[in-house]
């Protein structure tokens, strides 16, 4: 009887201590995100901590509740606005709720032509009306759009330095010397509510932070896989996430000389 009573007391003073260390290492960041101008509640940011990739969005009044730790960094972005970076430090994690302002940002839009297809609803015969591009992708308006299937070019090197380096290979090498960046992605893929997210995002700011590439060298990246000037203009994040893992996927098998290149 001692014994039992003996384990009881130890479990039920080392359990506080326990929860007071994860409380330490995590704590609910709470705040609302604002129009910078009119002040106004933006419901539907997205907040995600880059470092632990746990994601949220706001509610109707704009507030939100996020797990966080010391020197954190989380992402905070809307739709037509600037997004930023916000470092997290002691003195935010003892202080009330923090209010956030965003501003919108000026994009200059590019003039664009929209043709049309004489349809008549006869698939067989509509579907030799609509133009097909080298990757045999069929653009019909009010269709969803559909996934390419990137896979390595196969190299015809011009220069030496051509040859010395391509962006998938910077790439495979990158998550091979940094595999928490390649774990971090892959989390992007699988969690539900980071992939509602980022099917919503269009700007490519989540991939360039954990790349640290710029927008030239992405697309760069994508062309390597063999992905269309479409695909890469037009994809969602989830799309281009899920792009770069399979197309790394696909590398690292040639490399390892599973598979023959097409």
């Amino acid at each position: 009887m001692k014994k039992i009573v003996f384990i009881v007391f130890l479990i039920g003073t080392f359990s506080p201590y326990i929860w007071a260390q994860e409380g330490l290492q995590k704590v609910a960041l709470q705040g609302q995100i604002l129009d910078g101008i009119s002040k106004n509640a933006l419901s539907g940011s997205h907040i995600l901590n880059l470092n632990s990739v746990v994601g949220t969005t706001t509610d109707s009044e704009g507030r939100f509740r996020i797990p966080t730790a010391v020197n954190d960094t989380l992402m905070i972005s809307y739709i037509g606005y600037q997004s930023i970076k916000l470092k997290i430090t002691n003195d935010l994690l003892k202080g009330n709720e923090l209010s956030i302002s965003l501003h919108e940002q000026t994009n200059q839009i590019s003039e664009i032509t929209v043709k049309t297809h004489q349809l008549i609803g006869v698939l067989e015969v509509d579907i030799k009306q609509v133009p097909k591009d080298k990757y045999a992708r069929i653009h019909i308006s009010g269709l969803p759009q559909t996934y390419e299937v990137g896979k390595p070019k196969e190299r015809n090197f011009t220069s030496v330095s051509a040859a010395l380096f391509q962006p998938i290979d910077f790439l495979y090498h990158t998550f091979g010397k940094k595999p928490k960046t390649l774990r971090k992605l892959k989390k992007l893929k699988e969690k539900d509510n980071l992939r509602t997210i980022l099917e919503d995002k269009f700007d490519r700011e989540i991939m360039l932070e954990y790349l640290q590439m710029n927008e030239q060298q992405l697309k760069e990246l994508l062309d390597d896989c063999n992905y269309s000037e479409y695909f890469i203009q037009t994809a969602s994040d989830l799309q281009v996430v899920e792009a770069i893992l399979d197309c790394h996927e696909n590398y690292k098998a040639l490399k390892k000389g599973s598979v023959e290149p097409k």
